[in-house]
């Protein structure tokens, strides 16, 4: 019989979609094969605390009523099991509860910064512990939606227009909406799950745009609005990835796949697969695997693009190098699509990142 691997699932952390990282975990524990895997829950507090093994566990029940509600916990309550005072914190107590088996493997389930950024995964390249999805530089790479573009664009898949501005630089709204005319898109540029996105359309909107994308990150990125529908591929694997089944993402309560569209019940409608030509289905898969090849990705990522009514092509918008992983989730619909159900999805995760660590 096999041994059991130790598969760490790391949860929660210190960026906006706290919350969100919250539901994908509970979603993927509940789903793991616990014939295969020794789960070990640990989760990353607001303020950076980490809580392993039965305090991580305690940690998703104390707020199984706030996950995936942006910002419903709050910093003082994510605290709430540390016993360690910030004055106290160092390199060698950060982490609190105890670590009953070495750990095989980790899933990290963290969305945006902090967890999605690389800055995790070189953590964990450091201490020579294995990790499912990308290595640091494409982690790094997917999440800065302006690098992202620049990539993709030169591997040859259509970006829209954008303009990149700091915190700590003037910028001008007439020349802007000049360049970019209106209606645009404002996004902090490192950030997902939509926290902090806004569709503008008129000047007064466009500064309160900015200002609110700027709460989130100290860059920003205006991008041209694309009018029509939009689209996600999951692409899946290693050296020669693939795409799964497109799905159009019709959002029901906002004008975009804002928040709100992703995570209120009823807020959005997934069609898959979707309905396009299939010349068109081969173009967007083209583009995703191309997009996953060019930035470095493994395992597996989500490729977003919007359809231009006008011109009739496909833009690349953004990368989830950790999509969302709840049951309904984009990802795992897709995969479900390709015969796999989601506990068989999380074992060709784990499998395609055990067999490239072993390299």
């Amino acid at each position: 019989m096999n041994k059991k691997i130790n598969l760490a699932v790391v949860f929660g952390g210190r960026s906006g979609e706290h919350e969100v990282s919250l539901s994908s975990a509970r979603g993927v524990m509940k789903n793991l094969d616990k014939e295969k895997y020794n789960v070990i829950p640990i989760a990353i507090t607001k303020g950076g605390n980490w809580l392993i093994g039965d305090k991580g566990e305690e940690y998703m029940k104390m707020n199984e009523d706030k996950i995936g509600k942006e910002g419903a916990i709050s910093l003082a309550d994510s605290q709430k099991l540390v016993t360690i005072k910030d004055s106290e914190k160092s390199i060698s107590n950060y982490a609190e509860g105890e670590l009953k088996a070495k750990i095989d493997l980790v899933f990290p389930i963290l969305h945006g910064p902090f967890g999605e950024d690389g800055r995790l995964q070189g953590m964990l390249d450091m201490l020579g512990v294995p990790y499912v999805f990308s290595g640091v530089l494409a982690h790094a790479i997917g999440m800065n939606k302006p690098k992202a573009k620049i990539i993709a664009g030169q591997a040859g898949v259509p970006v829209a227009k954008d303009l990149v501005i700091n915190k700590n630089e003037k910028y001008n709204l007439d020349e802007i909406i000049e360049k970019l005319s209106l209606p645009l898109m404002v996004k902090p540029s490192e950030l997902g799950s939509s926290v902090g996105i806004s569709l503008v359309k008129t000047k007064e909107d466009l500064e309160k745009g900015i200002q609110d994308a700027f709460s989130h990150g100290d860059e920003v990125i205006l991008e041209q609005y694309v009018k029509g529908k939009e689209y996600t591929v999951t692409v899946m694997g290693g050296d020669e990835p693939r795409a799964l089944a497109v799905t159009e993402i019709i959002p029901l309560i906002s004008e975009f796949y804002d928040y709100k569209a992703k995570y209120e019940d009823g807020g959005s409608k997934h069609v898959i697969p979707a309905e396009i030509s299939k010349e068109d289905e081969e173009k967007l898969k083209g583009y995703a695997v191309s997009t996953f090849k060019s930035i470095g990705c493994s395992d597996l990522a989500r490729v977003d693009f919007l359809w231009s009514e006008r011109e009739n092509e496909y833009y690349f918008t953004d990368i989830n190098t950790i999509p969302g992983m709840t049951p309904t989730s984009l990802a795992p619909e897709a995969a479900a699509l390709a015969g796999m159900n989601f506990t068989q999805f999380l074992d060709a995760l784990i499998e395609g990142a055990t067999k490239r660590n072993k390299k």
